[in-house]
């Protein structure tokens, strides 16, 4: 299915997609964009439709305003919810992140306020963060006597280290845009007004590569994180090697010796 066959039964995901390719993906769910099962299953089935859509090209994921990106889980229905039921909530949740994951193709998100809770765990998702400076990031879950469970334990580790991952996670802090960056959970701070075209201008950057090569890139990142070092290298080996039998990588050389731009088809 097309991304844009979507638009019309998505209630809670505004679907555009610019002419270069970049899908723009509005959370919006008023007031703080809780995530809902009902949301986070439609983040699920857009991003399965993206990886399917090859005019989408990469995606940029944002919210309407300054005040919240995802201010976190729908936290009404959790008294209900007993142990199994717990766990089960949280492998889906985890199932609708690792399709942001798993896209082989880039994934900005764009957070424009707070990030708290799940709202974190998918901008984590994505490939890259640019943050505006009103945004504030945190894992408070433990406020509530859970812990982050839509990836953030994994994630947030990776991103900034255990320490300060735990730190974070432990004592439920807040933190703003600027430490954010300091600490490397985000890669750049803008102000508000240039929030979605510092997101845009990257992703523009992104689209003039060789698609093949970035997906390459991604999944040895991605993947290579939980592998031996020698295993690593040789899921590096393997992907360059599938992409020295590409056509863009014949086109790219190419350019490079004829000094001229290249155009990649991705194939």
């Amino acid at each position: 299915m097309a991304l844009l066959d979507l638009k019309d039964s998505i209630k809670f995901i505004i679907i555009e997609v610019e002419e270069n390719g970049t899908a723009v993906l509005t959370l919006n769910r008023p007031k703080a964009n809780a995530l809902s099962t009902e949301m986070l299953g439609e983040i699920k089935t857009v991003f399965e439709a993206i990886a399917e859509d090859d005019t989408v090209k990469g995606v940029i994921v944002t919210a309407p305003g300054e005040k919240f990106f995802v201010a976190g889980a729908d936290i009404n229905g959790f008294l209900a919810l007993d142990g199994m039921q717990g766990r089960a909530a949280s492998k889906f949740a985890q199932s609708c992140f690792q399709a942001i994951e798993d896209l082989e193709k880039p994934v900005i998100a764009a957070v424009n306020g707070y990030a708290l809770g799940g709202g974190n765990e998918i901008a984590m998702a994505c490939d890259i963060r640019i943050a505006s400076t009103k945004a504030i990031f945190g894992q408070p879950e433990v406020n509530l006597g859970i812990m982050p469970c839509f990836g953030g334990t994994q994630r947030l580790t990776r991103l900034v280290g255990a320490g300060i991952a735990k730190e974070l996670m432990f004592t439920a802090r807040n933190v703003t845009a600027e430490e954010a960056y300091r600490i490397g959970l985000v890669n750049k701070v803008v102000e508000p007004a240039e929030l979605l075209d510092a997101a845009k201008e990257m992703m523009n950057v992104i689209l003039t590569k060789s698609p093949l090569g970035v997906a390459a890139c991604k999944v040895a990142a991605n993947k290579g994180g939980d592998l031996s070092i020698a295993d690593g290298l040789n899921l590096e080996a393997d992907l360059n090697g599938l992409l020295f039998s590409t056509a863009d990588k014949n086109e790219g050389v190419g350019a490079f010796i004829e000094k001229r731009a290249a155009k990649f088809t991705g194939k």
